[in-house]
């Protein structure tokens, strides 16, 4: 099932091309239904939030937000040990993110001040799926960078709160819950309604409704990114145990039926061994019919010669996470340019960093490596420039800028200059 591609075959190279170029695109009738979903929650508010939640849920809302005993009793049902070590992830993850820190600077020369003002922002959405699934890494992963930065207020939107993730947000530091999901969230976030206040930013992985509210909202509020399925692009030899790597492409495969587990083997004897221990372990997984169309319609093995090859597979895939089970593993680590995370050595499988090693797990999908960067605390901050010129400077700097305004043309901005300086 999981197809093994040698560069002597005819579709090695338009195989690796197409999943090179898998982007994040989707269907116009998911754009279509976000768009008129915005569009009800803009102009009904509340009222809206309610019809569209008993629409696509059939779930009948009474409350929109959480209140705080309801919260309490759902967090105090989360077991002990569950508990503890989401209190073990969230001080690993702010631990990294102390690090990420941006400070403001100042610059005073010959009576002119230039610098940068660094500020959180002043509020903040979290979005968490919810129903079925139970995500409470994606809240400690959200919320956590965000509080270091400083944001003020952290409102989280979910659907269906599990006692899991309300123990989360409690640990992380979300101030309001509101049990909302789907585009009608995205829209009451980015809009504001009676009862949902308006944010600043958006932040949070959601399913294809969720992605195609966040990009029509972006603009009249910031984003993250627009993500698309989950995917993991690993390089790996006979140094490692197939069965670890087979592991490892089903942990990405289980999540969706459109991620993307994409091996780059160092021979194909090895490939066919990783392969075959796929087959097992999909037999024994609970979640095998996923896993099984994520690998059969975007799995694939690539045979490689080299270390150059391997190197070179992973940075033009430009994965989400990119995973190293290899021989001088932090060597090539140093080579690799393109992925949202690079997981380093047999020992160091992807889901490390889904919940506990401490940089967040919201990384950009689609091939968007090539230019974008893991959430983090400059995600919820935001810089000002700020000048400020004396008498003197300016009449320093007022020829030259008068130049440059007039070679484009912009009489106006050499007058303002120009009045100052000289009558």
């Amino acid at each position: 099932m999981l197809r093994i591609y040698e560069k002597k075959d005819p579709d090695y190279a338009p195989r690796l091309a197409a999943l090179c170029d898998r982007g994040a695109a989707l269907p116009p009738e998911i754009d279509a239904a976000a768009r008129q979903t915005i569009a009800e929650v803009r102009a009904g508010g509340d009222a809206a939030l309610r019809a569209l939640t008993e629409r696509f849920e059939r779930r009948k809302l009474e409350a929109i937000e959480l209140p705080a005993a309801e919260w309490d009793a759902l967090a105090a049902r989360t077991a002990p040990e569950v508990w503890a070590a989401l209190e073990h992830a969230v001080r690993r993850v702010r631990a990294f993110h102390e690090k990420e820190r941006y400070p403001s600077f100042e610059i005073v020369e010959g009576g002119i001040r230039v610098g940068s003002r660094v500020a959180p922002l002043a509020r903040v959405g979290i979005y968490v799926p919810g129903g079925t699934a139970r995500y409470p890494s994606t809240v400690v992963m959200t919320a956590v960078p965000a509080r270091v930065a400083g944001v003020k207020e952290i409102v989280m939107t979910t659907p269906g709160p599990s006692p899991e993730t309300m123990a989360a947000a409690r640990i992380a530091g979300v101030d309001r819950v509101f049990v909302i999901g789907g585009a009608q969230a995205v829209a009451a976030m980015a809009y504001g309604t009676e009862t949902v206040p308006r944010v600043d930013k958006i932040v949070g992985p959601g399913n294809a409704y969720v992605a195609a509210a966040k990009r029509l909202v972006f603009g009249d509020v910031g984003i993250d990114s627009i993500a698309g399925p989950t995917e993991v692009v690993i390089g790996a030899d006979d140094s490692v145990d197939p069965r670890w790597i087979a592991a490892d492409l089903l942990a990405q495969a289980e999540h969706d039926e459109l991620a993307v587990p994409i091996l780059v083997a160092r021979g194909s004897t090895f490939a066919r061994a990783v392969a075959a221990e796929v087959e097992k372990a999909l037999a024994a997984l609970p979640r095998r019919a996923i896993a099984e169309k994520a690998v059969a319609n975007q799995g694939a093995i690539f045979v490689v010669d080299s270390d150059d090859e391997l190197v070179d597979a992973v940075n033009r895939l430009a994965p989400e996470h990119a995973e190293l089970a290899v021989r001088g593993a932090a060597r090539l680590a140093d080579r690799v340019t393109n992925a949202g995370a690079i997981f380093v050595g047999a020992h160091t499988p992807e889901p490390v960093g889904d919940y506990i090693a401490g940089p967040s797990h919201v990384l950009p999908t689609g091939g968007t490596t090539r230019f974008a960067s893991p959430l983090g605390v400059s995600d919820f901050v935001k810089r000002t420039s700020i000048i400020e010129y004396s008498a003197e400077a300016l009449a320093r700097q007022a020829a030259d800028i008068e130049r440059l305004t007039s070679v484009e043309a912009l009489d106006g901005h050499g007058r303002a200059v120009t009045i100052r300086t000289r009558g």
